[in-house]
């Protein structure tokens, strides 16, 4: 090949007789080229050069071709010629030769054009020399070069893949940093695999490229012949330098990845606090084997990933934590409440371990009514949890009394100021007559409510307020003005925490016109506007919880004529029972709802059951059809028991406990009434307009 770089050499009149000693010591050999007649007379040392005997050479440039090859000696007419051409006195290049033992040898030559005084070349003297040892220490030099960069590069990588690291939270943004196509991949890795320690075995979390998976290794036990299962059990990392190494050494992986085409693979232990948390593997097509350099830049890299991988386990370990408490103190369930529609949600902010003392709660009042509660205690930490929680109980404890919302606003904060703590809280009740529509409001320092109307507008209602909780009592400021809402059939009254208002930048007002205009885009489903709220809160992120409460008002749906039935079912009664089961299947055809038959009195079956089993006295149950806004069907099993239903966990293999599960799934709503000394667990379906 010309080497395009290298500098042309000139060779002068006064040309030394006696060569310079390094070229000496690389075998130079000189020849005289008479262009008119041809002939390419070489000294000793020049055969020596092509390998050729004295008897092998004629003097004719063409003989040449026994030792230079075709594409060699092309391109050196081509080189020569054009500096006949073009008026140069010198040319250099190197060219390989081929020896009599068949090996190539790098070659250089030297020539020094003469010319006539007309410009015509007449002559050509210059110089043959062996260049293998020259190139070779050249290549070294552009080899160690290129290790080098590919160190520093390598080193960049860590570096970068580090920085990126530190930034992840959780185990999936490990991955996801792991998996960037601007990360590990510029080392040249073909395929990356990564597995965690989870009780004696090693779980698959990350793998690619797609379709790289291996059928069978999603999870695989530590003392199994894999190459991340050594790498945890004797904590070392482990390089394969060669397909036929990994072949040998892990016979039952080789034959999936073959097509992968590997050449070699890297897999790294990741230990964090001296012992094994996973493994990361790193899989190439285009090596074998590993330098010192990459080896340790390797090791390195997986320290740096098992710390990643450490912080973001404690993180998702705290966050559960967090949230498990933070569920624990909201309700688990909200009832179901005759004449309204009610959603709620809740959003953790993204503070790992810190939790905020937001809270909702909804609570069923004698005469139709219902209470509902929204608040926040002051602070992020699992003690403005543990006083939410407290809060949340004495609310619902004096709203049970039967005390006015003022009342309840104002013993509450009194509580709270007499506890061990400097926490206030703001809060909202709102107490609904669902029957009549008419709402009373009590605020403590929180947020408006909005309420919106059928066709989609929202407003904000301003109601006059007292200070929070607790700081209410400390000044002596017990008195809660009480604000009345109207709310009519099918409009919704919001209440909210601030974090779904405060927005960095903005103040409260404007947060509130955003807030009412996307609750007037929104669906008219409480339900699904609740989850369209709560996603926005969760896109736009935020360092503050959000607790909501919707509920719509809708008009009780009364008593179809003629579509009541009632049966009495007495305890140790097979036969009442058999009746009763009777009588619900022919009542739901007959009032054209055939096709949730099957459904119906299923559910029917497990209330009646749960009754029986439950409670020391008789069932009755009754099935009605209601008419309003959408034709449901209302089952209800009243006994004489005041325990509430709970919901239970059944296990894999129990005979029990799935009942309310059962109702759930296949009911539209259900919920439980309390009925003198007893209670009624009541569900409905909605079915299709009889014809």
């Amino acid at each position: 090949m010309v080497d395009r770089g290298a500098s042309a050499l000139s060779l002068p009149d006064d040309w030394p007789a006696h060569p310079d000693p390094i070229l000496a010591l690389n075998r130079m050999g000189t020849f005289d080229w008479d262009l008119d007649n041809g002939v390419f007379h070489m000294d000793a040392q020049a055969h020596e050069v092509f390998d050729l005997r004295p008897d092998e050479y004629d003097g004719n440039p063409a003989t040449l071709a026994v030792r230079v090859p075709p594409p060699e000696g092309y391109r050196l007419d081509g080189l020569v010629s054009q500096a006949m051409k073009d008026g140069s006195e010198n040319y250099g290049t190197y060219f390989r030769i081929r020896c009599r033992d068949g090996t190539m040898r790098w070659t250089h030559t030297q020539g020094y054009i003469r010319r006539d005084e007309t410009g015509r070349p007449r002559r050509i003297v210059g110089i043959v020399r062996v260049a293998t040892e020259e190139l070779a220490e050249l290549e070294q030099r552009h080899e160690q070069a290129a290790n080098d960069e590919a160190r520093r590069q390598q080193t960049s990588v860590v570096q970068l893949t580090t920085a990126a690291l530190a930034h992840a939270r959780t185990i999936q943004d490990v991955i996801d940093v792991l998996k960037d196509t601007h990360g590990l991949t510029h080392l040249g890795a073909t395929s990356l695999v990564m597995g965690l320690v989870e009780a004696g075995r090693i779980r698959l979390v990350a793998e690619g490229p797609s379709g790289s998976f291996v059928p069978g290794t999603l999870v695989t036990r530590i003392d199994e012949q894999y190459p991340m299962s050594e790498v945890v059990r004797t904590l070392s990392p482990r390089f394969i330098e060669s397909p036929e190494e990994f072949a040998d050494s892990y016979p039952i992986l080789w034959p999936h990845i073959t097509d992968l085409h590997i050449t070699s693979a890297a897999y790294m232990p990741l230990i964090a606090q001296a012992r094994p948390i996973g493994a990361i593997g790193l899989l190439y097509n285009d090596r074998r084997g590993f330098t010192t350099d990459e080896r340790n830049v390797l090791v390195a890299l997986g320290s740096s990933i098992a710390q990643s991988l450490q912080r973001a386990m404690f993180y998702e370990q705290e966050k559960d934590l967090a949230s498990g408490l933070q569920q624990a103190m909201l309700p688990r369930t909200i009832p179901s409440v005759p004449g309204a529609d009610v959603a709620v949600r809740y959003r953790s902010a993204s503070l790992g371990r810190d939790i905020g003392g937001d809270w909702y709660d909804l609570i069923p009042l004698p005469g139709g009514r219902v209470g509902a509660v929204i608040g926040d205690v002051q602070g992020h930490d699992t003690h403005a949890a543990a006083v939410m929680g407290q809060l949340r109980i004495v609310l619902r404890a004096y709203a049970a009394e039967g005390h006015t919302p003022a009342t309840v606003m104002a013993r509450a904060s009194v509580f709270l100021h007499e506890l061990d703590t400097d926490r206030f809280a703001t809060c909202l009740y709102a107490e609904a007559d669902l029957s009549t529509g008419v709402v009373q409001v009590v605020r403590a320092g929180h947020i408006d409510p909005l309420v919106r109307e059928p066709g989609g507008a929202c407003r904000r209602v301003s109601v006059e307020g007292g200070l929070p909780l607790g700081l209410s009592a400390e000044f002596g400021q017990l008195e809660y003005p009480v604000g009345t809402i109207e709310l009519d059939s099918d409009h919704t009254l919001l209440l909210c925490t601030d974090g779904l208002v405060e927005q960095p930048g903005t103040d409260l007002d404007d947060g509130m016109q955003t807030l009412t205009a996307l609750i007037a885009n929104g669906p008219k489903d409480v339900r699904d506007l609740a989850d369209r709220l709560i996603d926005i809160a969760e896109e736009r992120g935020g360092d503050d919880d959000v607790a909501l409460l919707l509920l719509r008002r809708r008009v009780l749906d009364a008593p179809q004529p003629g579509g009541r039935l009632q049966q009495h079912v007495a305890p140790g009664d097979p036969e009442a029972l058999t009746a009763a089961r009777h009588m619900i299947r022919a009542a739901v055809r007959a009032w054209g709802a055939a096709d949730r038959a099957d459904e119906i009195e299923l559910v029917a079956d497990e209330l009646i059951t749960n009754a029986l089993m439950h409670t020391e006295g008789s069932a009755v149950v009754t099935l009605r059809v209601l008419a309003g806004s959408e034709r449901r069907m209302r089952v209800e099993v009243e006994d004489s028991s005041s325990a509430l239903p709970r919901r239970r966990e059944a296990g894999e293999s129990g005979v029990s406990g799935r009942g309310l599960l059962l109702v759930d799934l296949l009911t539209d709503v259900w919920g439980v009434e309390a009925r003198g000394g007893g209670k009624a667990v009541w569900c409905e379906f909605v079915v299709p307009e009889r014809p």
